[in-house]
């Protein structure tokens, strides 16, 4: 299994991954921080993303996917990571280390970490 960030599900239900990304995605079961679904709201209320939360597709593509809950472990985990960025990349890096899965983001503030297992 691999947790994706939100933006790689982004580019994933986009069709836009780089080719290693594919291939990636293409080995392994995807996961994700329940944070993420909350993102993708967001960034669609927002509307800093284009995307149809009620298309059939995409509710099908996201109901696949692992969805790790928010629990104390992984909260208590993204306070102690070796980098700061917004609570919801936190979160989604603290659900690496805590679940040992690795991580696929294109996020280089997180890809500095020494903690986080990655893709």
């Amino acid at each position: 299994m691999i947790n994706l960030d939100t933006h790689i599900l982004v580019f994933a239900l986009a069709g836009e991954l780089t080719a290693k990304e594919r291939e990636i995605l293409r080995d392994h079961s995807w996961g994700i921080s329940g944070i993420v679904l909350w993102e993708l709201a967001k960034l669609v209320q927002l509307g800093r993303l284009q995307l149809d939360l009620e298309d059939r597709f995409v509710r099908r593509t996201l109901r696949s996917v692992h969805v790790w809950p928010i629990d104390l472990d992984v909260a208590n985990t993204s306070t102690r990571l070796d980098f700061e960025s917004d609570p919801a990349d936190e979160l989604i890096a603290a659900t690496s280390i805590v679940h040992e899965v690795p991580l696929l983001t294109r996020d280089d503030r997180i890809r500095q970490s020494k903690l986080v297992p990655f893709a």
